[in-house]
């Protein structure tokens, strides 16, 4: 079983490599259980949707330019390791964070903040109960937040944050904008031209 401690370990090592920043991850995953990868998978889809890779081993990068990395860190049950995480995030090369958490107390995206600042932290609300918490920084501890269950956007601000100064996520980023034009005027066409009956027996065949 692996230990707080070993986790902890392993990434003061990471930060201490000073490895390129074209190997090391661009985005970080966070979450504060695995019960709440189900909500947070959205961001996993978002970012494979741009062409980024999975990074699992810091020290070997996946062949996608731009990578993203995962962890299950709880701020109530491993205060540590999440201190440790935050506090390595920008030493370790990450440019921007998603952090998801649930329930009342849901500490994770704001403590994050707190302590990787001036890494940008994008936190995620699993569950409409968790808006107030993950929102509720005081005056000079920026988040950014997306609604309660919104995974897929935050992992889209993330680029957003990337885009700024890599023109070739700034071009994904238009593309998946572009498509996502095109889907609509699609949509909208087939109902017009079809009715409303027609549209929906085209639905209900594909």
């Amino acid at each position: 079983m692996t230990d707080e401690s070993d986790l902890i370990d392993r990434l003061r090592d990471e930060a201490a490599q000073n490895r390129p920043t074209a190997e090391t991850p661009d985005v970080g995953i966070i979450m504060g259980s695995d019960s709440d990868l189900p909500v947070m998978e959205g961001a996993y889809e978002a970012l494979f949707e741009l062409g980024f890779g999975e990074q699992t081993d810091f020290e070997d990068s996946p062949e996608e330019r731009f990578t993203f990395e995962s962890f299950v860190v709880s701020a109530h049950r491993t205060p540590d390791l999440m201190y440790a995480y935050a506090d390595t995030a920008e030493d370790r090369g990450l440019d921007v964070i998603v952090a998801g958490a649930g329930g009342k107390s849901a500490d994770l995206p704001n403590m994050t903040a707190s302590i990787a600042f001036p890494v940008p932290v994008v936190g995620v609300p699993v569950q409409e109960k968790s808006v107030d918490s993950v929102i509720g920084m005081p005056t000079g501890a920026p988040i950014t937040a997306v609604d309660a269950g919104k995974s897929f956007n935050a992992a889209l601000s993330a680029a957003q944050v990337l885009a700024r100064e890599h023109d070739e996520v700034n071009e994904r980023l238009v593309a998946f904008h572009e498509g996502q034009k095109e889907g609509v005027a699609d949509v909208s066409r087939a109902l017009h031209d079809l009715g409303l009956e027609g549209f929906r027996a085209r639905s209900d065949e594909s």
